[in-house]
């Protein structure tokens, strides 16, 4: 395949796929978001439910419920891959313009390495725990020189990864199903359910970001997919892996997390990987749980790298007209980022990585304006019809800045503000609304009205889609 050298290695980067390099299948998103999501993060998230006040029942019913709204959104970014041949973030600029593009994404650049980051100190433990060491820094420094080496490798070996997190996940999953439902009694903790409306609105806002959080980079790995894939397809195998994926790891993080409150805290949330080692029995079955465990975290640790990468190369080259870079400067930047993601899980205490992961979880009320913005363009605006070579020209179609889409954006994140309860701030409604936040609720309808407003009778698509030549690409 031309996008590849002959040992595998991706050679594209920000550039349109050639229909000539156009591979695979649409079940091929099913195995990467199904790997992605079966892991130890999204367990933890589902305890979060508990651990913020939701009964075990109503938590998996709001955690259901937000992975179902947030899959939507996810999977429909998802489709555009195969039409445009793109990176995701690269169509904002039609949404945005060429350097008004980089607002959003800076602070998507700031959620990748947030995530990474408390990613790297779960996987470390899981390695540390397989290899018998004691230092914190070994595990995270080797779970970070796995994450760059897959992330170099790019997209082909992204998607074999993701095969391989799959099957192990489900098989590991299996057997973490079995455990907690022999050894935690599940029909009490869900017969005791009482119904808490924050609470419960809770639940729904953290699968809604946790799917939310894939947006700016899902169309990334479907891009490669032929034109000709139907994106009802590519819709259904993305929302299917990642919502049952992530509504299953949610589910055991729910239960087990109600199993584990005591009254001093949640001995789960405290120690994750450990707790679930000592679930399954200790031993040999530990050590392949943690073997499952770190692959799972290594399939979304190098999402996290390589949208990074992605979206830092979608900066530095909006002030010129280039579409690609060299294998050698893609490995500085790949290298680079995972390198600040290690540093970061190095140099942060226990309170400053909790800290840190509540900014990161704040930074998810950017995505929602966004994520509206740019699929009310897709869908309703252009229908799909965009200037492609235009996204690399400042003076081209979409120009430098599109200011109606800025004021939709900008509105969108600040009306949210009051309906935001996190550790660190509480909105003024929040008090009256029983302490839910409907952040999110309230920035997807007043994004969608004011940007649908604004941009109904100011769109700028041309008749039909425009390609580059193959030729404008090589020589890019």
């Amino acid at each position: 395949m031309a996008s590849t050298t002959n040992s595998g290695i991706e050679k594209r980067s920000i550039e349109m796929v050639p229909d000539a390099e156009r591979h695979g299948t649409p079940r091929s998103q099913f195995t990467l978001w199904f790997g992605a999501n079966t892991q130890i993060t999204a367990i933890v998230d589902g305890a979060l439910a508990v651990v913020f006040g939701a009964d075990a029942l109503w938590a998996i019913i709001g955690l259901l419920i937000g992975n179902i709204i947030g899959g939507i959104v996810m999977a429909l970014h998802s489709a555009q891959g195969p039409q445009l041949g793109l990176p995701q973030m690269i169509s904002s600029r039609a949404q945005f313009g060429i350097i008004g593009a980089i607002i959003p994404l800076v602070l998507v650049v700031l959620m990748y390495i947030g995530f990474a980051s408390t990613g790297a100190v779960l996987s470390g433990q899981a390695v540390n725990l397989i290899i018998g060491a004691q230092a914190p820094w070994i595990g995270i420094v080797i779970f970070g020189a796995l994450t760059a080496l897959v992330a170099l490798l790019g997209y082909k070996y992204i998607h074999v990864l993701g095969r391989i997190s799959s099957a192990t996940g489900l098989l590991g999953f299996l057997f973490i199903t079995y455990c907690v439902l022999t050894q935690v009694d599940v029909p009490g903790l869900i017969s005791g359910s009482s119904f808490a409306f924050p609470a419960f609105l809770s639940a729904i806002a953290l699968s809604v970001g946790w799917q939310l959080t894939y947006g700016p980079y899902v169309a990334d790995y479907s891009r490669y997919l032929p034109r000709s894939t139907p994106s009802s397809k590519t819709f259904w195998f993305t929302f299917g892996g990642s919502v049952i994926g992530s509504q299953w790891s949610m589910t055991l993080g729910a239960l087990i997390g109600a199993a584990a409150m005591t009254e001093s805290g949640n001995l789960f949330v405290e120690n994750q990987v450990a707790y679930v080692g000592d679930i399954v029995g200790g031993g040999v079955f530990a050590f392949l749980i943690f073997i499952v465990i770190l692959l799972g975290k290594l399939t979304v640790n190098t999402l996290n790298a390589y949208g990074a990468f992605m979206c830092t190369l979608t900066i530095l080259t909006s002030f010129g007209n280039r579409a690609a870079i060299r294998r050698w400067t893609r490995a500085v930047f790949v290298i680079g980022i995972v390198t600040l993601t290690v540093l970061v899980a190095l140099l942060a205490s226990a309170d400053f990585l909790a800290n840190f992961k509540n900014f990161v979880l704040a930074l998810l009320m950017v995505f929602t304006p966004w994520s509206v913005i740019n699929l009310t363009d897709y869908y309703l605006i252009s229908k799909d019809r965009f200037d492609i070579p235009a996204f690399y020209d400042r003076h081209g179609r979409y120009g430098t800045w599109n200011w109606r889409a800025l004021v939709a954006y900008a509105i969108g994140v600040i009306v949210q503000i009051p309906f935001l309860a996190q550790s660190f701030y509480t909105g003024p409604l929040v008090a009256k609304l029983g302490g839910a936040d409907i952040s999110w609720l309230v920035g997807i309808v007043v994004t969608f009205v004011l940007y649908f407003v604004l941009i109904r009778n100011n769109g700028v698509a041309p008749k039909e889609t425009i390609y580059p030549s193959l030729e404008e690409l090589e020589r890019k």
